[in-house]
């Protein structure tokens, strides 16, 4: 049976239409006009070179900005460094402020500073609904805000999406949940066309929602009944025709969705069980990474039997394979990650998906934009599974693929062929890695778990230029505009550059 076979076992990929509010049926017959660049880089409606998404435009990572400095630390070209509740959400950037969120005990805190002092300016709170506690690499203040300089939005887990002004006045809430992963929310929330999206996959009902920027109101909702398991926050691409597209990694399948109403257009599969990185564009491809777990590499995946021959173990004769019918086997490994409806068992739908993620690969592919339908056979350029990264996601900077996996390893690639430049770990900073890297000014930044934020070179050769130790954890991923780099740990925000 064909890992499609085996996914269509426990999913329809018959996706049902998206749920249209009559809000944009309106927009449609009164024509009201998107305009959008038409180019492999989506430019955002917000001010220049602002850092206002989870890892800058478009997520890509890549600032358009100078004179940064070469070498970073707690004592080291520091403007500012001012102390913050913690929290995994990166820095988010609009004209003069930065905002954040954190946690405090039970209280979710949405948080502005002053761009040029570090100074709090405004801090409010959201009602909690506290859940069962996440990974340890995961916060309930993991997901990063959006801002388009006139409103900020912000979402938690716990509680749902919240939109203020840039000066802290409440202007929506939407309460959402309660979701249903493993590892606890991580995928933030875009701006797009005058709606706020949000992708909510999770282990059961996954879905992509769009909301209105002015209230809150649903416009449309999509659902991804085959996205399992996944963090990874949506990029825009305008395609030749003009019309915007969202482009979502999960589970199994890389998807392409009209950004005004929903429509799925296109999708490729080949991608893991898990993805919680944002892909990058670069040159008419897309490039995204996704790794379950070790098992999943080429010519590791494990024979699974099928679920008749599994019912070889059902005792009590029920139709259902208990924890302890399975006792010594994989599958009671794995029951927490691929029962579906929680049951303490699999059924044949919980098999399916076990079956899927285990015969699953862990990979970087290199896709080609564009299509209808399946685009699986025509699309997939290039591929690639040594030292794949399961959090961290991939940069593209001056004509070079890098990404580093969560042990530390980096790779660099020729990004239209796919040929490996380079492969190491970083002199000076061996370490976990959970951030993503950021570029600019010649620059490549790369910050550890442990607060290890090395240097490099561009070029693909993997020089290290310097290595701060911040001393201190390290999730967030950095934001640059401006001739500044904006840092966080888990106590402290830094502002580095030259006075």
């Amino acid at each position: 049976m064909s890992l499609l076979d085996q996914i269509e076992s426990f999913v329809s990929l018959k996706t049902p239409a998206p749920k249209i509010s009559f809000f944009v049926v309106l927009l449609l017959t009164l024509g009201v006009a998107v305009f959008a660049t038409q180019s492999d880089e989506f430019v955002a409606s917000d001010a220049a070179n602002d850092w206002s998404r989870f890892r800058g435009p478009n997520g890509n990572g890549v600032a358009d900005t100078f004179n940064l400095p070469s070498e970073v630390g707690p004592d080291t070209n520091v403007i500012w460094a001012t102390q913050l509740p913690p929290g995994h959400s990166s820095p988010i950037l609009s004209e003069g402020k930065i905002f954040l969120t954190g946690v405090v005990e039970d209280d979710l805190q949405t948080i502005a500073l002053d761009r040029g002092s570090g100074e709090i300016i405004w801090r409010q709170t959201a009602p909690s609904h506290p859940t069962d506690p996440p990974d340890p690499r995961n916060n309930p203040a993991s997901p990063s805000p959006v801002t388009d300089g006139e409103i900020v939005v912000v979402f938690f887990a716990d509680y749902g999406m919240i939109a203020y002004d840039v000066d802290g006045n409440e202007l929506w809430r939407l309460p959402l949940g309660p979701f249903d992963n493993i590892y606890g929310m991580g995928a933030s929330p875009i701006l797009a066309d005058d709606m706020v999206i949000l992708v909510a996959d999770q282990t059961n009902d996954s879905y992509l929602l769009a909301v209105s920027r002015e209230d809150g109101s649903t416009i449309w909702k999509a659902d991804r009944p085959e996205a399992k398991s996944g963090h990874a926050t949506p990029i825009l691409w305008v395609d030749d025709t003009g019309r915007t597209q969202l482009l979502i990694p999960g589970s199994f399948f890389l998807t392409a969705y009209d950004v005004s109403n929903g429509e799925k257009l296109w999708w490729v599969s080949g991608l893991s069980f898990e993805i919680k990185s944002t892909p990058v564009i670069h040159d008419g491809m897309i490039f995204v990474n996704g790794f379950g777990s070790p098992m999943q590499q080429p010519g590791r995946q494990p024979q699974i039997e099928t679920f008749e021959q599994a019912l070889e173990r059902d005792v009590d004769g029920d139709g259902k394979l208990s924890a302890e019918e399975l006792q010594g086997t994989l599958a009671a490994g794995w029951m927490g990650f691929t029962d579906l409806n929680h049951d303490d068992a699999f059924d044949a739908k919980d098999w399916a998906y076990f079956k899927a993620a285990m015969t699953s690969t862990n990979g970087v592919l290199a896709i080609k934009l564009g299509g209808a339908g399946d685009m699986t056979e025509q699309n997939v350029a290039w591929t690639y599974h040594r030292a794949v990264p399961q959090l961290p996601s991939p940069l593209i900077y001056e004509g070079v693929l890098y990404m580093i996996n969560d042990g530390g390893i980096v790779t660099s690639f020729d990004p239209t062929t796919g040929e490996v430049l380079a492969q190491g770990r970083l002199r000076g900073a061996v370490d976990a890695y959970y951030a993503s890297p950021v570029a600019a000014d010649g620059k490549i930044y790369f910050a550890s778990e442990l607060g290890l934020v090395a240097v490099v070179e561009p070029g693909g050769g993997l020089d290290v230029v310097s290595v701060g130790d911040l001393d201190d954890l390290v999730y967030g991923t950095p934001a640059i505009d401006d001739s500044r780099i904006y840092l966080r740990t888990r106590n402290t925000l830094y502002c580095f550059g030259f006075q």
